[in-house]
């Protein structure tokens, strides 16, 4: 006599038989988007034989924004916001994608300070993201510490970001022609509050005597101390490498194949770095490494990660010490691209007229397409912009890293077990901002 037994809740359907013999078939089960290990709304439909991944089919769409088409529904001067909004780990380097498109089809180049500036924000930017990485990687699997020591580092970074924006996150601080204003040549101080009480502000507010850049010269000094603290957590920790060495492995043939970029595919070998090899800001002028991998598997891509961080604080280093010593114009002359002072405003009505033109119309820019792209933290983020003349874009495409990382889960899991699919989406670094944009 032969028995059916289903399981209404999508488990394995188990048929007896009269030999006493049990067969269980593959069953699928949803990985997210609730999931906290499925970073945001990525929703994956794993087949299991068991606990081993058979095929991963990652499903998008549960966010989309559609920030492609709203950029051309706008001028192109407000869509800089929008960028902030893609990765929203890694604001500014997709703000100067964006800018860097429009300044090529306008044919204006950004002053030497507002590049110095964006070449050391963009490395802010790439600090800010992989802390952001290590400390929810380490949290997905298990190691609590570091996110708690990650997160210290980051809070210290946003206080830049607000410093120069008056916005923690969505910055919108680089504009097409150079960047929003100046640095500032001071840092706001921590102050005497009831939960602050007795504590020792003078030791708080020890590098923010003085401006920015002397805040981040102090900050440079004393990160890579603070790195060394992970690197004891983690690096040669006994559960953390069994959860990440072998893990996702990823041969350079195959990252190439599939369009890697970045850590994903500095990780297997393949020392490609837009920074080095299409040099865009002041990337030329800065000395610096790129770190690369030997295995491609997930503890490769952590080791990359960290030493990208090292490497991070040493660009910074020597932009501080180039915008100490030369001041200077932070945005293009062009009155096309730079809005009025409040100087002018009040001379001049011409300028004042200009002022609300610019932005509420914007400017048009010359007919044309170019694609320009920049080593954002998770890979080459890049913006293919076509314009017809007019003050909004005919076509605007991104290039998002994450989108093209996240094609190759069904490969790389399959034959993997349950837990090392929250070490792989952790490896990829995915933010669904960009991916489902």
């Amino acid at each position: 006599m032969n028995t059916s037994v289903e399981n209404p809740f999508g488990g394995p359907v188990v048929d007896g038989s009269s030999a006493g013999h049990a067969e269980i078939r593959n069953y699928t089960m949803n990985f997210g988007p609730q999931h906290p290990a499925a970073h945001g709304v990525l929703r994956l439909i794993l087949e299991m034989d068991g606990e081993v991944v058979q095929r991963a089919d990652p499903h998008i769409g549960l966010l989309h924004r559609g920030t492609e088409k709203l950029a051309e529904s706008k001028p192109f001067n407000q869509s800089v916001p929008y960028m902030d909004r893609l990765d929203y780990v890694s604001m500014m380097c997709n703000e100067h994608a964006y800018v860097r498109a429009i300044e090529t089809l306008v044919g204006v180049d950004a002053p030497d300070r507002a590049q110095y500036i964006r070449t050391m924000f963009d490395e802010v930017t790439r600090l800010l993201n992989h802390l952001m990485w290590l400390g929810s990687n380490a949290l997905d699997l298990g190691a609590m510490a570091v996110f708690l020591y990650a997160f210290r580092e980051r809070e210290e970074l946003m206080d830049c970001y607000e410093a120069v924006s008056g916005a923690r996150m969505h910055a919108a601080y680089y504009r097409p022609g150079g960047v929003y204003r100046d640095l500032p040549d001071h840092m706001l101080k921590y102050k005497e509050s009831p939960w602050r009480k007795g504590k020792d502000l003078k030791r708080f507010n020890e590098w923010r005597e003085g401006s920015l850049l002397d805040y981040l010269d102090a900050f440079a000094d004393d990160f890579p101390r603070r790195v060394d603290e992970y690197e004891t957590l983690l690096t040669d920790n006994r559960i953390w490498k069994q959860r990440t060495v072998g893990v996702g492995v990823i041969s350079p043939e195959k990252a190439l194949a599939w369009g890697m970029t970045g850590p994903m595919l500095r990780g297997s070998g393949v020392e490609w770095d837009l920074r080095k090899k299409q040099p865009y800001a002041k990337y030329a002028e800065v000395d610096f490494d790129i770190p690369v991998g030997v295995n491609g598997d997930c503890y490769d891509r952590y080791l990359v990660r960290v030493a990208e961080m090292r490497e991070s604080t040493r660009i910074i280093k020597q932009c501080v010490k180039w915008l100490k010593a030369n001041p200077g114009p932070v945005m293009t002359d062009s009155f096309k691209l730079r809005q009025p002072s409040r100087e002018e405003m009040k001379e001049s009505m011409e300028a004042m007229i200009h002022h609300f033109k610019f932005f509420t119309e914007g400017y048009c820019v010359p007919a044309g397409e170019t694609y320009c792209a920049i080593e954002a933290p998770k890979g080459e983020f890049g913006c293919y912009l076509v314009s017809d003349g007019a003050n909004k874009p005919f076509r605007c495409k991104l290039r998002a890293p994450g989108f093209a990382h996240l094609s190759s889960m069904d490969e790389i899991v399959k034959g993997h077990m349950l837990a090392d699919v929250v070490a792989m989406i952790g490896t990829y670094d995915v933010v669904f901002g960009e991916i489902d944009r």
